[in-house]
């Protein structure tokens, strides 16, 4: 269903936002930018099965939000010229919900089911004969006047996303035949995707300020392309509609990116930690609280980016600053102590 009809807050520039994300999204391993080796891995997969005239064998991709995990199941089924169906872990919440879908694919069909590791246990009891043997079990009728009936599904390449592979039951990872994991983009690939949508958007952007937006978007696809949109919009309405290195610093400096791509919430983290606990450390629950945030919203989001940036660090009494944190608040780091770690 669409968005506009289950939200009634949805509103028509949301919907406009949506079709151009949709449109950015590359259609083949040729135009998708980066991961070379997951595309040389898919390539190879993908090739054979097409020689054999069977369908895909099925996929597990991992990886942090926003990397390309739903492009690439959508650029799997174009591959292989088949439909491809998409659900989520979260929607699946009876078994009945799986058999459902199941028993509607087609020959060769791509089932994506994004968030695989939110699967109820049940549910993904009804997976693993579906994935092995291509055939489910359906109870039909209760009690002593039940029966089950198997149904033979047609050849399928279920294709699970996932953002925390440690989630993920053994039995369930180990029935997937390729199992790839997508990576942050460099600076130069992320220009290039940069590049890439600039020209599909129609905005004109030069290498400078191309490579500005990249810099600044946390190795992310889904970032850089969000933010060449708020640049653009900042270019109409306070420039001459040209993107250069100025006008995409000055945009993004009023959008609240700074330099290293931290945003507002990311600096209020790290003044928290620096200013309020004195450098920490300090417990996940207390930190949400003194920055308004749930813990798994700083957990899973703005964590992963600080600690791979090294502004901050996990230790067993809690979260710490590192050095980098203070510098970039403008702050004199004070003198680590050397149990802080033990």
């Amino acid at each position: 269903m669409r968005e506009e009809f289950v939200d009634p807050q949805f509103r028509a520039e949301d919907s406009i936002e949506l079709a151009e994300e949709t449109g950015l999204r590359p259609k083949s391993l040729d135009e998708f930018v980066g991961q070379r080796e997951l595309k040389e891995h898919l390539g190879i997969v993908l090739e054979a099965a097409r020689r054999r005239g069977q369908a895909a064998d099925h996929i597990l991709l991992a990886g942090p939000p926003g990397l390309g995990k739903t492009t690439m199941a959508s650029i799997v089924a174009s591959e292989m010229k088949a439909h491809i169906h998409i659900t989520s872990g979260p929607a699946l919440e009876r078994a009945g919900d799986l058999a459902a879908i199941l028993t509607k694919l087609e020959p060769n069909d791509v089932l994506f089911i994004d968030e695989i590791h939110r699967l109820s246990r049940t549910v993904e009891e009804i997976l693993y004969p579906a994935m092995e043997d291509f055939q489910i079990d359906i109870v039909v009728g209760k009690g002593p006047a039940a029966s089950s009936i198997r149904l033979t599904l047609p050849r399928f390449t279920l294709i699970g996303a996932t953002t925390r592979t440690g989630m993920i039951t053994g039995p369930l990872r180990d029935r997937f035949g390729l199992v790839a994991r997508l990576d942050y983009y460099d600076n130069e690939e992320l220009q290039q995707i940069v590049s890439r949508a600039a020209g599909i958007l129609d905005v004109t952007i030069d290498d400078q300020g191309s490579s500005e937006i990249a810099r600044r978007s946390r190795g992310t696809p889904r970032i850089a392309n969000r933010l060449l949109r708020r640049v653009r919009d900042f270019a109409e309405v306070r420039g001459n509609g040209k993107v250069n290195q100025a006008s995409a610093r000055e945009a993004l400096s009023v959008f609240g990116v700074d330099d290293r791509g931290l945003d507002k919430v990311d600096r209020a983290v790290l003044s928290a930690i620096c200013q309020q606990f004195n450098g920490g450390p300090v417990g996940l629950s207390t930190l949400a609280i003194s920055v308004s945030e749930q813990t798994e919203t700083i957990e899973d989001v703005y964590e992963p980016f600080l600690i791979q940036q090294g502004f901050i660090a996990r230790t067993p009494r809690g979260r710490v600053a590192m050095a980098s944190a203070w510098t970039h608040l403008g702050l004199e780091p004070p003198a680590q102590d050397p149990h802080l770690f033990s």
